[in-house]
């Protein structure tokens, strides 16, 4: 590089520098409230948010700053205020779960436009309790029967090719059978045929399927567990004229971390229904969800229903704005943020973050682990930690059905941080680049 150039970058790093000034000043100003209030206190801080003294670090266990998203073994999402308020309020009462099944269900209905639903252990529950639903039906005999499908419909057709989730489909008894293509649809389709199943989301496809599915008479089931916010993700399946479709409750929706909702055609979800907890003897019975949940789970959809999601993104976009701010104060780092579209997951401002790795001699990954490794931790989204349980057990085969990148980057995704927290990622991501840059000129 030119010394012109070195100086034109330095004059560059030295403006951004300058920008992100009052956040390094709010991060501090943060830091010494903290320290001068447990001083005049007389004691250790020992707040929910203490990262030093709290309910896991009495198991050493050091809790963690999530930019990854909400991903089940990061404990997927913070549930919502509302939710905890009504779990609390609905422990305190027995109740027939029973009934609370047969007025939840309708009420989900009226909320989506579906014609029925139930609140199910998580998406996973879901696509058990539908899957068992669609072979067994309401018929005792043929729901003890699984996962012995002897005598029923006992194969589901898996849309696109197999993934981790599909044992979610054989624990039923149910045979996978798999349609690369829509165009293959036709072919694998049998007399035998119970379901369908996709985690596919555009309209296009779903339209496709559901013009062969249809007159078939198959049910085709939507899964899109990370699908809300947007809250419109909730009633679009519906209007397609979906048959079945899930959500978890414990990500995006920020409810329960064990629940989930089940929507789609009312004789499907009675009979999946059936299929699950409490039914003795059911092939999902050890898929139990409680009245705590249940009521959780609505209480965060009803707040999902009524939030200004435009100001949330706002929010959201500001907090990565901020973090790209003080990424940026290292020469050669870059930054931007997008928003995938509304029907896929985490649709929402997620803030892109790239260098030269041969440069500064640093790679994403060891720039992940570095992370981790941190105080307090943080967690990441890169291309070669897709699936959580894979990057926990840091395997290099890939999941069934998932293909891996050859090239990384780094992503930071603002749904599961708490306010405040893109400054402490910011200095620390930051520190870290840094270092290597200068390590490495």
């Amino acid at each position: 590089m030119s010394p012109e150039s070195e100086l034109q970058n330095s004059r560059r790093s030295f403006v951004k520098l300058l920008a992100a000034a009052p956040l390094f000043v709010s991060l501090g100003a943060r830091s010494l409230a903290s320290t001068v209030a447990a001083s005049a206190a007389g004691i250790i801080p020992t707040s929910p948010r203490d990262w030093n003294n709290n309910i896991y670090t009495r198991f050493g266990i050091r809790p963690i700053i999530n930019c990854r998203g909400v991903y089940t073994y990061l404990t997927a999402s913070i549930e919502l205020p509302q939710v905890r308020k009504a779990a609390e309020e609905a422990s305190h009462f027995f109740i027939d779960i029973y009934e609370l099944h047969d007025q939840v269900g309708s009420y989900l209905a009226k909320m989506s436009g579906a014609e029925y639903g139930m609140v199910t252990s998580g998406s996973a529950g879901s696509i058990s309790a539908a899957v068992a639903g669609c072979i067994a039906g309401s018929d005792p005999k043929n729901i003890y029967q699984l996962p012995d499908t002897t005598g029923m419909k006992g194969e589901v057709i898996i849309m696109g090719g197999r993934s981790p989730w599909d044992s979610c489909i054989r624990l039923t008894g149910a045979k996978l059978i798999v349609a690369p293509t829509v165009n293959h649809l036709h072919s694998t389709m049998t007399s035998q045929t119970a379901m369908i199943y996709t985690t596919w989301h555009d309209d296009e496809r779903i339209n496709q399927i559901l013009k062969i599915s249809k007159p078939a008479g198959v049910p085709l089931m939507v899964d899109q567990a990370a699908g809300i916010p947007p809250y419109s993700n909730f009633t679009r399946y519906a209007k397609l004229g979906v048959d079945l479709y899930c959500f978890s409750g414990g990500k995006g929706l920020m409810g329960p971390q064990v629940s989930g909702l089940l929507l789609g055609r009312k004789d499907l979800i009675v009979a999946a229904r059936y299929n699950c907890a409490p039914w003795e003897g059911s092939i999902c019975r050890p898929m139990k969800v409680g009245k705590e949940e249940i009521m959780g789970c609505l209480a965060a959809l009803d707040y999902w229903s009524k939030a200004d999601c435009d100001a949330i993104n706002k929010e959201w976009q500001r907090r990565m704005e901020r973090l790209a701010k003080m990424i940026e104060t290292v020469p050669g780092v870059h930054t931007s943020i997008k928003i995938p579209a509304a029907f896929e997951s985490d649709a929402f401002p997620t803030l892109h973050v790239n260098w030269d790795e041969q440069k500064f001699g640093l790679t994403v990954a060891q720039c992940n682990e570095q992370l981790k490794a941190g105080n307090p931790r943080i967690e990441v989204q890169t291309n070669q930690n897709i699936s959580g349980v894979l990057a926990r057990i840091k395997t290099p085969n890939a999941p069934l059905g998932v293909g891996r990148p050859t090239t990384d980057e780094m992503r930071i995704l603002p749904i599961t941080m708490q306010p405040g927290e893109e400054l402490i990622v910011g200095n620390s991501l930051r520190k870290i680049l840094d270092k290597a840059r200068k390590q490495s000129a």
